[in-house]
């Protein structure tokens, strides 16, 4: 499985997946994929785990990370690393984008475009 070698943002879907939070798969192949969250003021990416390695970008916006436990106010230009199965989640302080790095792919984002859910 792998995307187009181009991809355009504004003729790539949008997908509602949290209260105030949007996601779009920007490219990917089986090993690495590129998403980008934007977010609304207070929205609140839960925490949770996963198995993927796992980079983010801040784009625009102030967003409170937490890792592992530990907190760290994060703006536009910083970035955050968390690695497989450590507990981390994201509060955005003012709106903003994360643009999202995962290895291997988070599959499990296909799901709403397989059944062509997606906005």
């Amino acid at each position: 499985m792998q995307s187009s070698h181009f991809i355009f943002g504004n003729e790539t879907p949008m997908e509602d997946v949290d209260p105030g939070i949007k996601r779009q798969i920007l490219g990917h192949n089986d090993e690495i994929m590129l998403v980008k969250a934007v977010f609304e003021s207070g929205a609140e990416g839960y925490q949770h785990q996963h198995v993927h390695s796992q980079v983010a970008f801040v784009e625009s916006g102030v967003f409170d990370v937490t890792i592992a436990g530990v907190t760290k106010r994060q703006s536009k230009g910083d970035s955050f690393f968390v690695p497989p199965n450590v507990m981390h989640g994201a509060i955005c302080i003012e709106a903003g984008v994360l643009l999202d790095m995962f290895s291997p792919i988070r599959e499990d984002f296909f799901e709403n475009y397989k059944k062509g859910d997606a906005s």
